[in-house]
């Protein structure tokens, strides 16, 4: 076994973005905010793609399909994504991923996909459910899902991919084939390693549970403002007067508004909640500060999903620089495996 590829390039973040519709505040704060925030760095090179490879797992209606694509696309932009220094491309644009997923698929064990948290958790249901068949609903998209993300992750050599923690086993399964792969045929991939936060936030949605569209109790960023100030009204509170002191850590408006606050305005909020604030006073000054702060990219947004081949102009741009990358790399693994003229 050969040793492992020194690339002397820059360290390479990769980051993928299901298109499953648009993004609610939850997701900004959680991811979208802190990867743009890594897009502006230049001593990193960053790869951000749209995953409808992997919508298609779930996702059978074109329509909605096409719609989501161009909504999370949309937002991505709106909320500030440098195109410029990072590399932004849709995952259907680059045909050696799903080459290279065969490529990975031969050499990954199916045992390690039978341990796959997500295949295991539908089977489980199955099983719940009584069902005759415990691979009942379950499609070879479900199931060979780690190898395709494996090969969106190795065939631009990242060496961070940032993730939530239910995602780090996937990064393993990664990191595996990549290692049964170059213990094959030589040092080829690069190991990623998972980066997950423990400091981002995870904002608690209308009804105190984690926000999340699974319990439809989200807030959706890009809503007009009356229909903003509507959901804020919703938020669950607790029966507290106005002037009784209440609690900021228990309390899910200060937590949404303490995720765009400065810490100055933080600080004069917990005040404010220590002298008793009444809860509609709370709701309505939550709604205005966010009201403006989302101004801006609302109003990009609504501009760019109005102008859907200005967002396709900048998916193929995006493509043909992570084909730089993905073509020859491509090559590479081809000659590797013997894939190659034979005369």
């Amino acid at each position: 076994m050969g040793e492992m590829p020194n690339l002397n390039t820059p360290e390479t973040i990769l980051t993928g973005i299901t298109t499953t519709g648009t993004p609610h505040i939850g997701n900004y704060v959680g991811a979208i905010r802190p990867a743009i925030e890594a897009s502006r760095q230049a001593e990193a090179r960053s790869f951000y793609f749209l995953a409808d490879y992997h919508a298609l797992v779930k996702c059978h209606d074109p329509g909605v399909l096409r719609q989501s694509t161009l909504e999370v696309a949309a937002a991505w932009l709106a909320l500030g994504l440098d195109t410029n220094r990072s590399i932004f491309y849709r995952q259907t644009d680059i045909p050696e991923i799903p080459e290279l997923t065969w490529i990975l698929t031969c050499m990954t064990a199916k045992g390690l996909m039978n341990r796959a948290h997500a295949y295991k958790a539908a089977v489980q249901e199955n099983e719940t459910l009584k069902a005759k068949d415990p691979d009942k609903g379950i499609n070879m998209g479900l199931f060979c899902y780690p190898v395709l993300m494996a090969a969106d992750i190795l065939m631009f050599k990242a060496s961070k991919v940032p993730v939530g923690k239910d995602q780090i086993q996937h990064l393993e399964m990664a990191r595996d084939i990549a290692m049964r792969f170059n213990h094959t045929y030589g040092a080829t991939f690069v190991l990623p390693e998972a980066v997950t936060s423990d400091s981002t936030a995870v904002l608690q949605g209308l009804d105190g549970r984690k926000m999340s569209k699974s319990y439809n109790n989200t807030i959706p960023l890009f809503l007009p403002a009356k229909r903003l100030r509507k959901l804020i009204m919703k938020i669950k509170t607790n029966s507290q007067g106005p002037d009784e002191p209440k609690d900021p850590h228990t309390c899910t408006l200060f937590q949404i508004y303490q995720a765009f606050a400065t810490p100055e305005e933080v600080a004069e909020m917990r005040h404010r909640y220590a002298e008793g604030i009444a809860w509609g006073e709370m709701k309505q000054l939550l709604f205005a500060y966010l009201d403006q702060h989302l101004q801006t990219p609302r109003e990009r947004y609504a501009e760019l999903v109005q102008n859907p081949e200005r967002i396709e102009k900048i998916l193929i741009e995006g493509a043909a620089k992570a084909r730089a990358f993905s073509r020859p790399f491509l090559a590479d693994i081809r000659k590797a495996i013997g894939v190659q003229a034979v005369g």
